[in-house]
């Protein structure tokens, strides 16, 4: 999540039938919830479902997690495997020159497709990042700070450290130096499934050029004209940004401390994510289900909670121009001059090292600096900004960048403008606790307002919210306190941080698992591990935060009435860099990025089901707003989207821009009762 002040159980179809029954009376009808035992909400729904759940992990790409996927069902799947770009092993497959990398030349203003692209013969080496020993020394350590795990999974928070250096040549990759140029598996005998990796870069204009999307290379199966040949590259030449600082002397492929970490995927038919193959085996999923936004955690919450991007404002409601070259916090320690607008440029003499990008430098009780995360898409003088538009107004179809006049939109990822009490973390940014990198308070509506509006109980359970509650200063990362406060997109939110009902649906895990127990579940829940258990590479490992969904199903499945009238929705805010191999839809100027897992967990689901309907993190709130009769949040937010309409590609919407309501992840057929 990279930002400022951060670091199976079988389905239980016989034990719900008979509460089915009871509960469904006709499939036809909308459905109320009056024969449920005491939930918090409930006007009446379109389908069976009652209860929305929604886990967010962190960064992995469909192929990274999904790559030799083979299904349970007769259903079809597009990954590494199926495209022969690898085999079941994992080594390369007769197609895996569809997956090759390049570098690229980019020495004087930005480009989306760059000129001088030569293939690597070898890939820049694989380097490595994460834990060098585990976080905790034992399980009863980790289970003092943690509760989100089944009891078998914590011993995870104990073991896979590197044993190497952020940035040292990983050895625990066979060959780590001399990689074929393309996907390459992580997992060996000397580097398990149980092991903390490298994060790649993922921020917007970073992932745009890895991308390489060129209107004139369009074809009828990849009508976007994007090749994704050039992640290691964009890696390797820039990484997560400059903060302005000038290239480091003796740039090289290991200056960023990447490499080509963007090219490794995990191996499921060798047991790697085993408890997301199960999900997969036996309820539902997409393969066709994006992040919302080119780059990070923060822009891509607010878009799954929002339908749209954020801006600078005045904090009443105004767009305004965001820090420019200019000193902020003025008399406080964390005074500086900072440049909080995006420069993709590359600087004078360097090969694509932009001249302004990056989370923000200093605060916390020191100067601050750098922090470009904000463009004004309206102005085509902008540095990024013409690339971008010029390539989607020279599509077959046109592309509307969705950008309203002198408003500029947060790209990456800044510090929300509330603490958790509702008091402003904007106003506050000259505290030697806290970061000069936070965006002020926001009008932009989202998805608690529209519920609120109807009568439609919901609630954000935040992984050790209250512990964030009770010291929410940017300092405040220790081991029993990695809540991501950039991740909840109600903290943005005017309309909700100043309002105490609204406030008190903000709560901690802990209050989800007791909600559950006792049948007390609002309709709609968006859960949010910590930085222990979300899956972030680097800080995290996926077998933790697949732990943390299993903890969840099964203590829904322990409640069959909840059960039968429940939806849970896994998946990842974005992928984290890694590379996918699926088709990307331009919807406007933000997105979208890579394809993520994504699983519908429910009753109402099939055996193995792939939908490959395109989706996004908007299409969550299509499903809610479908599922409760509601419309779209604004004039302007991508839920106003149709649903894809396709012909012989299932992949490729003809309606462009367009994104599923999910439905089709669910069968409500009669025999369902």
């Amino acid at each position: 999540m990279s930002a400022p002040g951060f670091l199976a159980r079988a389905r239980q179809h016989a034990a719900v039938a008979t509460s089915l029954i009871a509960l469904i009376a006709n499939l036809g009808a909308p459905f109320s919830a009056a024969a449920q035992q005491p939930t918090k909400h409930s006007p009446a729904t379109t389908t069976p479902i009652q209860h929305v759940i929604v886990i967010i992990g962190e960064n992995r790409t469909f192929d990274h997690v999904f790559a030799t996927y083979q299904p349970a069902s007769s259903d079809s799947v597009l990954n590494l495997l199926s495209e022969g770009v690898v085999t079941s092993s994992g080594t390369p497959g007769a197609n895996f020159a569809l997956a090759s990398q390049s570098s690229a030349s980019d020495a004087t203003s930005y480009q989306l497709n760059p000129s001088g692209n030569a293939a690597y013969t070898y890939l820049p080496p694989v380097l490595a990042g994460g834990y060098t020993t585990a976080p905790f020394k034992n399980k009863g350590q980790a289970k003092k700070y943690e509760n989100g795990l089944p009891k078998d999974y914590y011993v995870y928070l104990t073991t896979g450290g590197t044993g190497l250096n952020h940035g040292d040549v990983d050895i625990r990759i066979p060959n780590p130096t001399t990689l074929p140029s393309g996907p390459f598996q992580i997992t060996s005998a000397t580097h398990p499934y149980d092991a903390y990796d490298n994060s790649p870069v993922h921020r917007f204009y970073q992932m745009w050029q890895q991308f390489d999307c060129n209107a004139a290379t369009a074809t009828t199966s990849n009508p976007s004209g994007c090749k994704a040949d050039l992640f290691p590259w964009v890696e390797t030449s820039i990484g997560a940004g400059t903060n302005g600082l000038t290239q480091p002397a003796g740039f090289n492929d290991t200056t960023t401390k990447e490499g080509s970490t963007a090219m490794g995927f995990y191996n499921m038919q060798q047991g790697d994510a085993p408890y997301f193959k199960y999900l997969a085996d036996n309820y539902a999923m997409s393969d066709n289900f994006h992040q919302s936004v080119m780059g990070g955690t923060g822009a891509n919450h607010v878009m799954l909670g929002t339908g749209d991007a954020i801006w600078f404002s005045d904090g009443n409601g105004n767009p305004a121009q965001p820090p420019h070259n200019q000193l902020v916090a003025a008399g406080s320690a964390n005074a500086g001059i900072v440049d909080e607008i995006e420069n993709p440029d590359p600087q004078a003499g360097t090969n694509n090292w932009y001249t302004e990008d990056g989370y923000g430098g200093g605060s916390y009780g020191s100067p601050s600096y750098g922090g470009g995360t904000y463009s004004n898409c309206s102005d085509p003088t902008q540095p990024g900004v013409t690339q971008v538009t010029t390539y989607l107004s020279s599509l077959s179809t046109p592309i509307n960048p969705n950008c309203d006049s002198n408003h500029f939109y947060l790209l990456n990822n800044y510090n929300p403008g509330y603490y958790g009490s509702g008091a402003s973390a904007y106003a506050d940014i000259g505290n030697p606790n806290e970061t000069v990198f936070t965006i002020p308070p926001s009008s932009l509506r989202n998805i608690g307002d529209e519920l609120n509006e109807n009568g439609v109980s919901w609630a954000y359970y935040g992984d050790q919210w209250k512990t964030y509650l009770a010291n929410p200063d940017g300092n405040y990362v220790t081991a029993d306190n990695t809540y991501c406060n950039i991740c909840n997109f109600f903290q943005y939110s005017t309309s909700i941080m100043t309002s105490a009902s609204s406030r008190a649906n903000l709560q901690d895990t802990t209050a989800l698992y007791s909600a559950i127990k006792h049948g007390t579940l609002p309709a709609v829940s968006y859960v949010k591990p910590d930085g222990w258990l979300d899956g972030h590479p680097a800080s995290s490992k996926l077998n933790l935060f697949e732990g943390f969904v299993k903890k969840i199903v099964d203590d829904v499945q322990a409640n069959p009435a909840l059960w039968a009238t429940t939806a849970i929705i896994v998946t990842f805010d974005e992928g984290g860099g890694y590379y996918d191999s699926g088709y990307i839809q331009p919807l406007d100027y933000f997105g979208d990025g890579t394809r993520i897992p994504t699983l519908a967990v429910s009753p109402y689901t099939s055996a193995g089901h792939i939908s490959h309907a395109y989706a996004d993190h908007v299409s969550i709130l299509k499903f809610i707003e479908a599922n409760w009769g509601l419309g779209p949040l604004t004039a302007r937010s991508r839920d106003n989207f149709a649903n894809p309409v396709t012909g012989s590609n299932p992949y490729v919407p003809l309606n462009s821009p367009a994104i599923t309501d999910l439905m089709d992840l669910f069968d409500f057929g009669p025999h369902k009762k």
